[in-house]
């Protein structure tokens, strides 16, 4: 099977892990915003942390899941 492989902003990835990617991060974003605690205090928007905290944790897990695609060469001078 062939992977199906894209250049996005200078860099090789693969069309199947791009879009894991962002389901892993959006549901866990969403997950987290919906799960924060509800405080009628405007001084701590918890909704706003929750989602980016989310957001950082999903980009951790895709990061561990999915390795890079890029081939790095040194050539000596």
């Amino acid at each position: 099977m062939k992977k199906t492989l894209i250049k996005l902003w200078g860099d090789v990835v693969s069309v199947k892990e791009l879009i894991f990617s962002i389901l892993i991060i959006s549901f866990t974003t969403l997950t987290l915003y919906f799960l924060s605690p509800d405080i009628d205090s405007t001084d701590l928007p918890m909704d706003l942390f929750f989602g980016l905290g989310g957001a950082v944790l999903g980009f951790i897990i895709t990061v561990i899941i999915f390795k890079p695609k890029r081939v790095i060469t040194e050539e000596e001078e």
